[in-house]
């Protein structure tokens, strides 16, 4: 009998210990606290929620698109804007949750009407809406979301392709739940990322074909159908007016048009052209400069073309020439300092930009998320811990600044500066070149994509030229640039690093030793460093935003020590030309303008 009892006990325990954590249904989640909007909220503060939906809109884009399928290496670069896109929103399929852009990062219900996680974010279960369904009308099922994971896994691109490499079991639980259980790969922010991917219908995913290019027109779960397709210049979306959750409170306000039209073109400047004859409803303006000087044209003057300055409270991120270290050139971070002094920003913002531009010193500018200004503290320190020895000590201070030249494109001190740095890369001037000890002259290719990049590159070549450094520039067509920059066939290129006030495993993609040699990451630089992998680390592993701020700031202080980029420069304002027909909100996100929540107003 007591070796019965105690086996019973035994089995007792085993059971226990399988049994799945319980915990109660939430409407939202957030990656740090709680998130701001409460059960039962009506809809996102920056949205309308009485618009009257209909009406048109016609966007546009500089590049091509030959692909309908976003989820894919093959042409991930030249898929058809507005299929899964930041800017214009997913129109065609949703997530199991929405973000919201008024909060650092924070999501609500969408397919997943509420979800269940515990404390130490082991598992995430997400209970779909039982109202959800594909535009044929049939519903969104738990089979549907590990189907979607699977054939991520099996045969999608980064990040999605990666997405169950930390997932220890995905099981279907009860009539209409999934529960992810996570692995000791997966970080906090991990839940959020599973709860932000794009959902396929299982009925309707052609499994054998799912990883090649396809025109065909796709099912999904998403306010938006594709209506037309004509590859390389337009992809229509028609409004699904049976949309399962126009009246959901994350989606309230959204979706305003019954049609979207992206319209493709070969060079901004045809772009812009566009807009001015009325072809294109909507301009985003990059140029302070033309900003202030382009708009002259008779539907500005007559009110039909109005210009909107917007101020979203976000980091400058990071905009520059990035170095590719997989070229043995760019392997020494003195030379790469050095590369960095010689660009004049007081030069160029003087006589290419009217003085408009701010340079960018932080990859977290204008957000406390930044070094800049702020000695690493204790908390810091002790994240740094040996890595503190490789940062400039004027970067773990706050002090340091690129220095300000005298707007010469030779100032003399800073370029004395620069060939002291070279001169400790092995580099020094013999009969006005700068060669290496083996009488290599310092050369290089910028690679370009439009008229804007080249600009900039053709004033760096001058700069570098005082110091016997040779710098080709090459534009080349879009198609080509997105072919290179997947494959990192380039010396340097001109890039950008967007910021947000919740970074995490983007940063992955941007400066991980696991995704440097991934095609298609975002990491241009090259990045294979054990230091920065583990500030990254202790970036996703943060619980508290006192440790998730001092994460950041180390991470960023040795981006900066490190000169993967040339930092060029950011403002603070977004800029936006729209037809007059075009309304919009008052409010305005955390993040700024969002084209998602926008209208046509000549519906009645």
């Amino acid at each position: 009998m007591r070796a019965l009892f105690l086996g019973l006990i035994s089995l007792l325990a085993i059971l226990g210990s399988q049994a799945p954590v319980m915990a109660d249904p939430v409407h939202g989640i957030a990656m740090h606290g709680q998130p701001a909007l409460p059960a039962g909220f009506k809809s996102f503060p920056y949205v309308n929620p009485e618009v009257k939906k209909g009406g048109r809109v016609a966007y546009g884009v500089v590049g091509t698109f030959d692909n309908l399928n976003p989820f894919i290496l093959k042409s991930m670069r030249t898929t058809a804007r507005g299929m899964l896109d930041p800017e214009y929103g997913n129109l065609v399929y949703d997530s199991l949750m929405q973000r919201s852009r008024d909060e650092a990062f924070s999501l609500y219900g969408l397919l997943a009407e509420t979800v269940e996680w515990d404390e130490d974010r082991t598992f995430i279960q997400f209970n779909l809406n039982p109202k959800a369904k594909w535009a044929d009308g049939q519903p969104v099922t738990p089979e549907d979301v590990i189907f979607t994971f699977e054939i991520f896994r099996d045969k999608g691109r980064v990040p999605f392709s990666t997405r169950l490499a930390k997932v220890d079991k995905m099981e279907k639980v009860g009539e209409r739940s999934v529960r992810f259980t996570f692995n000791d790969k997966a970080d906090r922010e991990f839940p959020l990322l599973i709860a932000m991917t794009p959902i396929l219908p299982k009925h309707a995913t052609d499994v054998a074909t799912f990883d090649q290019t396809t025109l065909k027109l796709p099912l999904g779960s998403g306010p938006y159908r594709v209506k037309d397709v004509k590859p390389g210049e337009r992809i229509v979306y028609q409004r699904n007016p049976d949309y399962w959750a126009k009246d959901l409170p994350s989606k309230v306000g959204f979706d305003n048009y019954d049609e979207i039209s992206v319209e493709y073109f070969l060079q901004d400047n045809s772009l812009f052209e566009a807009f001015k004859k009325g072809e294109v409803d909507i301009y985003p303006e990059g140029s302070p400069t033309k900003w202030t000087r382009s708009y002259d044209f008779p539907a500005v003057q007559s009110g039909n073309v109005i210009k909107d300055t917007f101020a979203p409270k976000l980091p400058s991120g990071m905009f520059g020439f990035v170095f590719n270290t997989r070229r043995p050139m760019f392997e020494n971070v003195k030379l790469r300092q050095g590369l960095a002094l010689i660009f004049d920003f007081e030069w160029v913002n003087k006589n290419l930009f009217d003085g408009a531009y701010t340079r960018t010193q932080s990859f977290w500018q204008n957000s406390a998320l930044s070094y800049l200004g702020v000695a690493a503290d204790d908390r810091e320190l002790g994240l740094l811990g040996n890595i503190r020895n490789r940062i400039n000590p004027s970067v773990l201070d706050g002090s340091y600044r690129l220095p300000v030249t005298d707007a010469s494109g030779r100032d003399r001190n800073v370029l004395r500066e620069a060939v002291t740095l070279l001169r400790e890369a092995g580099y020094s001037i013999k009969n006005g070149k700068m060669v290496n000890e083996r009488g290599e002259t310092l050369a290089f290719e910028i690679m370009t994509q439009n008229e804007g990049q080249e600009k900039l590159a053709l004033a760096y070549q001058r700069f570098l030229v005082a110091l016997g450094i040779t710098a080709s520039v090459r534009t080349v067509d879009d198609s080509q640039y997105q072919q290179r920059s997947q494959t990192f066939d380039y010396d340097v290129i001109v890039k950008s690093f967007p910021s947000s006030l919740s970074p995490g495993i983007e940063q992955l993609s941007y400066w991980s030793a696991q995704s440097r040699d991934q095609p298609g990451s975002s990491n241009f630089a090259g990045v294979a460093d054990p230091d920065v992998d583990t500030l990254i680390g202790n970036i996703l592993k943060a619980v508290n935003v006192e440790d998730f701020t001092a994460a950041v700031r180390a991470h960023d202080r040795l981006l900066v020590s490190n000169f993967y980029v040339v930092p060029l420069y950011h403002v603070p304002n977004q800029w936006v030309a729209r037809k007059k027909h075009i309304g919009r909100p008052q409010a305005v996100a955390l993040y700024g303008y969002q084209l998602g929540t926008w209208w046509d107003q000549t519906v009645q």
